[in-house]
């Protein structure tokens, strides 16, 4: 594949919805481009950009994927993202490496979830976006009524380029609406026909509405319009582009992916109407001072470029792609990491197709390519010239909603799962893997249930580890609420010298979370240098309380007497004495169970914040604020819940709002639990120690 100038590339991130299709529509884009002989299905599992095998099982988009591919002396970028809310992380690679965004709806269900969060996604990123409305050949596709859908949810913008012809209840091609003219189709064959009777009064209307648009972009239009002449087609293309970049119009193009129907024109469209990559401002930072400044976007500069994704392969070693905004990068060179402050030398360069890697002499400013094997650099890091010294922005990926703990279900497979899992991570930044050191469980923290399924399985498929996922622990706390004075004896005669260790010691509430040890022994009826043994047998004691097992906080203890024996005397005798003082003291000084609670702000639709607050409270939570958010068409609720009652919460929110709702969850201290909650926590407490 030839280098291309600038001017002459797209680099397009295709959105949506999952199932909406985006998939089929790249797929039929890459055959109408003569880059594939056949159009691949995703049923079949034979798709250019859904090669991964969990996608193929699944038959859906799990993480971004590029396919490069010449249109008309054209070079577009196509960049298939995933569609479930679940792998929203490739969507933010994607559009990380776009200049724009192509929107995938279907025709038959409209404006759904998906379609709504990748457009917020765009337009936080500000990057132009254009609508293809697929499906269209569908009996229950009902194209004015999307239209009217997406402009209540997306605004005037929306402005419909093409408009469908049907005949006798069937799609059959489209009106042009921006040229007026009419394309019917007979099979995969296209025929320009005038506008079918009867179909003029009803795009005339549209026609209007592009023209107020163009208008709108300019004075001098803006007086032509209003003095009633009519723009030439070169006006009306350069109107169209600007206000396509500046957000004031959306195009929106109609069709079927899986028939190739509507296609050709809408990549017609893309070169017309989307960007070139020397349009779009990009902002770096300077990397010794984070000061913001705009980066000059041209071959002629010395190269930047961001790795906006990592694929981790056993075999072939790490791949990371990138987007080239200034120079080049050349195969068999060294650039610079600024964010690691390490050099890495580059091997060969590739364009990408797919899992295909068609090999290059250099990637170009505006270009997409990627390279093997990169030592330091991660996803979202800068790779340029040693005295570029700036630092490109990288991506604001989502964090972790869910925890599942997991464990190997063949032993001695611990490593083998911390090293898969590391090398996953390094491909999938949406994901975190912690260890808790009190319930000894290591914990997968992702995006959903269906993300942790996909991390699992990829474990065994790539790495060969077969693992076990369980509920995690909730890390309950004790303390006591009452007073108590014990005395712990430990005496042992086994020949030579015994052990013989005895303490009293009282037991009330403390101030702090760590335990506070006093003595006010007098007399020296327990030696000083014993004060430490003593210390030591109560703190270790602490890590397991007398009601379930758990770590004791806020205890104060206090050594008031005790005895020993000048020979059979030791520091493990007085250690052991301690022990069992604890053990008697907190069972009489009224022991309780503690349970961690949580800080919840939901944010939600205002239409469903009775849901939500009459869920919350049958978690047991307690409402401590609500209003408007700092998120756009977004209220928000703040309460504090057990942390117990938050296991699935993702899931169970995203059931609850259809997808449109986020969380923040984060602990905030520790309270006496319920006696239901005790009861049933010290219940399954004992019946585990019984296993």
């Amino acid at each position: 594949m030839k280098n291309y100038a600038m001017d002459s590339i797209r680099n397009i991130a295709v959105m949506g919805h999952g199932k909406c299709g985006k998939t089929t529509l790249t797929e039929a884009m890459i055959f109408n481009a003569k880059m594939s002989d056949r159009m691949g299905k995703v049923a079949d599992g034979n798709t250019v950009t859904d090669y991964d095998g969990e996608e193929i099982k699944r038959q859906f988009s799990i993480s971004a994927s590029v396919a490069a591919i010449e249109w008309k002396d054209m070079k577009y970028n196509i960049i298939d993202t995933p569609g479930f809310l679940d792998f929203a992380g490739g969507v933010k690679e994607g559009l990380r490496a776009a200049d724009s965004a192509l929107i995938v709806l279907s025709g038959r269900s409209g404006v759904s979830v998906g379609t709504e969060n990748v457009f917020k996604y765009s337009k936080q990123k500000g990057v132009p976006t254009m609508f293809f409305v697929n499906k269209i050949d569908d009996d229950r596709a009902d194209y004015t009524k999307t239209l009217e859908q997406m402009k209540e949810v997306f605004g005037k913008s929306i402005t419909p380029f093409v408009y469908p012809i049907q005949e006798d209840g069937e799609f059959k091609g489209f009106v042009d609406v921006v040229d007026m003219t009419a394309r019917r189709y007979e099979g995969q064959d296209r025929i320009d026909i005038p506008v079918p009777d009867g179909m003029e009064a009803v795009v005339a209307p549209l026609r209007e509405m592009i023209m107020e648009a163009v208008a709108e972009t300019d004075e001098a239009l803006m007086v032509k319009y209003f003095n009633g002449e009519e723009f030439t087609f070169d006006e009306i293309k350069q109107a169209i582009r600007k206000g396509v970049k500046d957000g004031s119009i959306y195009p929106v193009y109609c069709g079927s992916g899986q028939d190739n129907i509507g296609v050709r024109s809408l990549m017609d469209g893309i070169g017309k109407y989307l960007p070139a990559p020397s349009e779009i401002e990009e902002i770096a930072r300077k990397a010794d001072t984070a000061e913001p400044v705009e980066l000059v976007q041209t071959e002629d500069e010395t190269t930047a470029a961001v790795v906006f994704k990592t694929i981790a392969d056993p075999y072939v070693g790490k791949m990371s792609l990138f987007r080239v905004y200034s120079g080049e990068v050349k195969a068999d060179s060294v650039l610079y990491n600024p964010n690691k402050d390490a050099n890495e030398k580059i091997g060969k360069v590739f364009n990408l197709f797919g899992k295909k890697q068609l090999d290059a002499k250099s990637i170009k400013a505006g270009d997409i390519g990627g390279t093997a094997k990169l030592e330091v650099t991660k996803t979202g890091d800068t790779l340029c010239e040693k005295g570029k010294n700036i630092i490109l922005t990288g991506i604001d990926f989502p964090v972790p909603v869910l925890s599942m703990a997991v464990k190997p279900q063949a032993k001695g497979d611990e490593e083998k799962i911390i090293n898969g899992l590391s090398k996953l991570m390094e491909e999938d930044p949406t994901f975190t893997v912690t260890n808790n050191p009190e319930t000894k469980q290591t914990l997968i923290n992702g995006q959903g249930e269906q993300h942790i399924d996909v991390i699992v399985s990829r474990l065994k498929n790539k790495y060969g580890v077969n693992v076990i996922l369980e509920e995690p622990i909730v890390p309950y706390r004790e303390t006591i609420k009452g007073k108590a004075t014990v005395e712990g004896k430990h005496k042992k005669q086994s020949g030579g010298h015994g052990q013989y260790g005895h303490v009293k010691i009282e037991f009330e509430p403390g101030i702090s979370e760590e335990m506070i040890f006093e003595e006010k022994v007098f007399g020296g009826a327990v030696p000083k240098n014993y004060f430490p043994a003593v210390e030591k047998g109560l703190r270790d004691s602490c890590q397991k309380g007398v009601l379930a097992g758990y770590p004791v906080v806020n205890l104060k203890a206090t050594l008031l007497d005790g005895s020993y024996h000048p020979v059979d005397s030791s520091e493990m005798a007085f250690k052991t004495a301690a022990a069992i003082a604890y053990k008697e003291g907190l069972a009489q000084a009224k022991p309780v169970l503690l349970e961690p609670i949580g800080y919840l702000k939901v944010y939600i639709p205002e239409k469903i914040m009775g849901d939500i607050i009459g869920d919350i409270n049958k978690r047991r939570g307690q409402i401590v604020g609500m209003g408007e958010s700092d998120r756009e068409g977004l209220n928000m609720v703040e309460a504090e819940v057990p942390m117990s009652e938050m296991f699935k919460y993702a899931t169970d929110l995203r059931s609850m709002s259809q997808g449109r709702g986020a969380f923040e969850f984060e602990f905030v201290r520790y309270e006496q639990a319920p006696p239901n909650v005790a009861e049933k926590v010290i219940a399954d407490s004992k019946a585990k120690n019984k296993e």
